[in-house]
Formats: C-alpha cells, sequence, structure tokens
C-alpha cells in the first residue's frame, strides 16, 4: 500500500493528496463527463451499467455513492431501482453542482452531499448498498475508507467498486502500457484545464492494488463473499461484497 500513497496530483505541494484530488476535481469537473467517455472509448457506461444490475437487482431502499463526481451512477440509481433513499457523496463541490444541474434536468430522488469517504457523515447500518465507481484509488487512507463504508452498510447490504486495473495477459497488458503512459496523458493535456490530471489519474490507476490483491485487503476490513470480475481485458475490474 505505500506505493499507491506516493503518487498525488501535484507533486511539489505541500497540500495532502486528500486536499489535491479536491482542488483537481474541483478544476476539471466541467470537462469531467466528456473527456471520460473519449478516455475509455465510451465502455465505461457498459461498465457502470453492470453496476446498476447488480445492486438493482438486491432491491435496495437506501443507496449511497461515494465518490459520486458528477453524478452519473447515483441518478442511474434513481431511474433504475425503487430506491427511497439515493445519496451520491463526493469530496469536490464542483463536481457536485454539475451533479446537481443534471439532478434537475430528470425526476429523481437523489441527495447530493459534499463530505469525506474516510469519515462519512452517516449512522452505523444505514445503506443497504454502497457503491464507489473510479474513486477508490483516490482515498488518502484506503483501509480507513473501507472501514468506514463497512461501518455505514447494512448487515447482508451489498458493497460494489469499480475501478480501473491493469491488464495482466498479452498483448492487452502491452497495449494498456502504451495508452496510459502514451496516449492518456496527451488526450488530457489538450483538452484539460489542468494538466497534470490526466497523468495523475493514468499514475494512480498503474500502482492501486487489484484483483486479488484487493480482495485480500475487503477481506481483511472485514467483508465477506468477496469477488472480482475483471472487464474488457482487465481494464477495469468490478468488485462485489457484503458485511
Amino acid at each position: 500500500m505505500t506505493s499507491e500513497k506516493k503518487v498525488t496530483p501535484y507533486k511539489d505541494s505541500a497540500e495532502n493528496k486528500k486536499q489535491q484530488v479536491e482542488k483537481m476535481f474541483d478544476t476539471i469537473s466541467g470537462e469531467y463527463d466528456g473527456l471520460n467517455r473519449v478516455i475509455s472509448l465510451g465502455t465505461d457506461i457498459k461498465w457502470r451499467k453492470k453496476v446498476i444490475k447488480m445492486v438493482a437487482e438486491t432491491k435496495p431502499d437506501s443507496i449511497l455513492d461515494i465518490a459520486t463526481g458528477t453524478g452519473d451512477l447515483a441518478l442511474q440509481f434513481a431511474q433504475n431501482t425503487q430506491a427511497s433513499k439515493i445519496i451520491g457523496l463526493d469530496l469536490s463541490e464542483g463536481m457536485l453542482s454539475v451533479a446537481r444541474e443534471k439532478a434537475k434536468e430528470i425526476e429523481n430522488t437523489v441527495e447530493f452531499v459534499k463530505g469525506d469517504s474516510e469519515a462519512l457523515p452517516f449512522e452505523d447500518n444505514s445503506f443497504d448498498a454502497i457503491t464507489v465507481s473510479f474513486g477508490i484509488r483516490n482515498f488518502e487512507n484506503l483501509e480507513k475508507g473501507l472501514s468506514e463504508i463497512l461501518r455505514v452498510l447494512k448487515n447482508g447490504g451489498i458493497f460494489v467498486i469499480l475501478e480501473t486495473s491493469v491488464p495482466t495477459k498479452f498483448p492487452f497488458k502491452q497495449g494498456y502500457s502504451i495508452y496510459a503512459k502514451g496516449i492518456l496523458p496527451v488526450i488530457g493535456s489538450i483538452f484539460s484545464k489542468d494538466k497534470v490530471a490526466y497523468k495523475y489519474l493514468s499514475e494512480s490507476a498503474s500502482v492501486f492494488p487489484h484483483g486479488e490483491a484487493l480482495n485480500n485487503i475487503l477481506r481483511k476490513i472485514g467483508f465477506i463473499e468477496v469477488k472480482n470480475k475483471p472487464q474488457t481485458f482487465g481494464v477495469a475490474t468490478i468488485y462485489i461484497a457484503t458485511k
């Protein structure tokens, strides 16, 4: 876990990782959705649909989407489940302002809350389902964040993570490396206001524990029935666990 903590957006900054991540997402919030589609070649939409289906099948009444960003997943839960309480939580007010604008366009029951994933402002056993989509590698203290998620998840509730991972098989491993180190930062620098943001997103993905390594961390925290499902040759992985 030490290598993951060394990767921060602004290497010369005196701010901690949490403060830097908040600043970075505030800066890129307006362009984030469009760039995501370009960078993932649209496949992130397909991955999110799988997460929505997994959660909807459990018929949750309360859902928490952590690192909700611009609210895509939370708003889709409003349209695809019967949940009476859906909360999207994020550190970045810039991202949440985009999410709230989107929410005006649909009938929904989503509440967007500014908050810290490592100090969740909710009581124990509050949610039937909790999700984190492309946000868990931005936690400053991964185990503390996961412990908080376990705390607020109800017994028998479902926890789903969608996160980038690194392919292990030839030629996808080599292709991913070229794309992540060479192409993705270039796309980010051309289209983004923040030249280092997409370099950070690429670097943090490359060192973040994935597959069985993350499964083992989830088990260590206390999650049970932990499974992982690699997506699109392993460039992303969906993790499912319960309490």
